[in-house]
């Protein structure tokens, strides 16, 4: 029916939830340019995962500031 299916329990989308909720305090607002493209695939991507695409960026945010993940330029 073009609907996307999260493939993840209730229970897996909540721990994910907390997770993401626990690991960075959310203390400070942003402002940020995105390409329409990209803003849209994130958006589909957070549909899949069950989880908000603002919680994927900060996630992202602080993976690649505790050095968890590189970013090539």
């Amino acid at each position: 029916a073009g609907e996307f299916v999260s493939i993840f329990s209730e229970n897996e989308k909540k721990k994910l939830m907390d997770a993401a909720a626990a690991t960075v305090q959310k203390n400070k607002n942003i402002n940020i340019r995105l390409s329409s493209k990209d803003l849209l695939k994130l958006k589909a991507k957070s549909v899949e995962k069950g989880i908000p695409y603002q919680t994927i960026i900060s996630s992202l945010v602080h993976q690649y500031t505790e050095g968890k993940i590189k970013v090539d330029f």
